[in-house]
């Protein structure tokens, strides 16, 4: 659905999954988030990784902002109301960036600040045979972050924990009442030390991988890791790659196991942040954990069967159309299918166009009048 806000077209989503929950006085943002806005050039189509001294053609090519841009694009297509806290360059870059997210995505960028004379961050991704080959480029970060002390007021808001750092804002949001979802990098310290991510004490879940868990907790497997983190923060969900996700409600004592839907993968840019997109709409929507676990799963799913990091990050379109197909298919096992049933509740009756759809201008310059 294309609505036009006086300045442009912008992307609204077509269902508002936390209809139910609203009411008068609530946060004017569902999601807050902060952090650095990439350019992402994605190409695509390539045979094989590309070889030293010679020079391979795509049979594709994308662009896209990246970074945490990826994040707020995912919560934005799947109806939350999204603010985005971020410094953009003053080139061409940071205004195709700013105005894809703005006008493209309708998120707010009002905590955002355009900086004079400071060159964008750039990502050129190769997608290739399943995998993907990453080159980034960027200046020094502004000398000061946009709004770090003074996040809007929110339902949620998404961090990523870096190890030894603390970020003020995140104990200020959590002390108005926001809900803090974090996830973490790769410790390049190798301390994985639980006490080295301070900000923890203060978030109600952690989404870590695996191998992550395993290494912040000393667990043999992940299962174990996850209640291992619970001494640490309410919910801990841990991502199983292939095998789906697994999660644990200190709180409830609930534990919940969602096998991953098995798809063709061309390219995992993003599905991380899409994954925790799902899992905080399923969460401010007060679904059970099991249906969270099951939501994020399938956005991340039918993020990597495309390319690219927001590009690929799916709206109700896509999910709608995804789960029209999975009943008309007559061989589908019913215990399957049951446990997206929750879906029937909340994808529009109308027939939408066929699944997969693009939202986002996917290359610089194309679009835009004189």
């Amino acid at each position: 659905m294309i609505a036009s806000n006086g300045k442009g077209p912008s992307y609204k989503a077509q269902v508002d999954p936390l209809a139910a929950v609203r009411a008068a006085g609530d946060p004017p943002w569902d999601v807050y988030l902060t952090g650095t806005v990439f350019l992402d050039i994605v190409f695509t189509g390539l045979g094989s990784a590309p070889v030293r001294g010679t020079e391979s053609w795509a049979r594709g090519m994308g662009s896209s902002p990246g970074g945490v841009a990826n994040m707020a694009t995912a919560l934005a297509r799947l109806g939350l109301r999204t603010s985005l806290a971020a410094a953009f360059g003053d080139d061409h870059y940071g205004e195709y960036c700013w105005d894809a997210l703005e006008q493209g995505e309708g998120i707010d960028l009002s905590p955002s600040r355009t900086v004079p004379g400071w060159h964008s961050p750039v990502t050129v991704s190769m997608a290739y045979e399943g995998e993907r080959t990453m080159v980034s480029h960027g200046h020094e970060p502004p000398p000061e972050e946009p709004a770090p002390d003074c996040p809007p007021r929110a339902r949620a808001a998404v961090a990523s924990l870096e190890p030894g750092r603390r970020a003020p804002w995140i104990a200020q949001a959590a002390r108005e009442g926001t809900r803090i979802f974090a996830d973490v990098g790769w410790d390049d310290t190798g301390a994985w030390d639980l006490a080295g991510l301070p900000d923890l004490a203060q978030c109600e879940a952690f989404l870590p991988n695996a191998e992550e868990a395993m290494r912040y907790t000393g667990a043999g497997c992940p299962r174990e890791a996850a209640h291992a983190l619970t001494e640490h923060v309410p919910l801990a969900v841990v991502t199983l790659g292939a095998e789906g996700a697994y999660a644990v409600d200190r709180r409830t004592g609930e534990t919940a196991e969602v096998p991953a839907i098995e798809v063709e993968a061309l390219d995992p840019t993003g599905a991380g942040d899409v994954f925790v997109a799902g899992f905080v709409t399923g969460t401010l929507a007060g679904w059970p954990l099991a249906d969270r676990l099951a939501f994020a799963g399938l956005t991340a799913a039918l993020s990597v069967q495309e390319f690219g990091g927001s590009l690929s990050a799916p709206g109700w379109s896509e999910i709608g159309a995804w789960w029209r197909k999975v009943q008309s298919v007559t061989t589908q096992d019913p215990t399957a299918l049951s446990r997206y049933a929750f879906l029937a509740g909340l994808i529009p009756e109308e027939e939408t166009p066929a699944w997969p759809l693009r939202r986002a201008v996917p290359t610089i310059g194309f679009g835009r009048s004189a």
